[in-house]
């Protein structure tokens, strides 16, 4: 809603991060291409959106690396 006003937002804030929009026909092309399925397409494009929405960025090769690992932290929770 605001890219680049806020670099670490305050998660207890009640005020809105922003939105997350994904496309269903990207979701499914990407899933094919990666040979799993639509869920858990959607779901790696939920993570990364809401990693995104609270502060995370892979610009740089650091800052790629720190976003992916987060990334499979929570993966690893939903066992995928």
């Amino acid at each position: 809603m605001q890219e680049g006003a806020v670099k670490s937002p305050e998660i207890e804030s009640d005020k809105p991060l922003g939105d997350i929009i994904i496309s269903a026909e990207t979701a499914q092309r990407q899933a094919d291409t990666l040979n799993h399925g639509i869920e858990k397409e959607l779901t790696v494009l939920l993570i990364h959106g809401l990693l995104h929405l609270t502060g995370y960025d892979h610009e740089e090769d650091k800052d790629y690396k720190i976003m992916r690992e987060k990334e499979s932290e929570i993966l690893k929770i939903f066992a995928l």
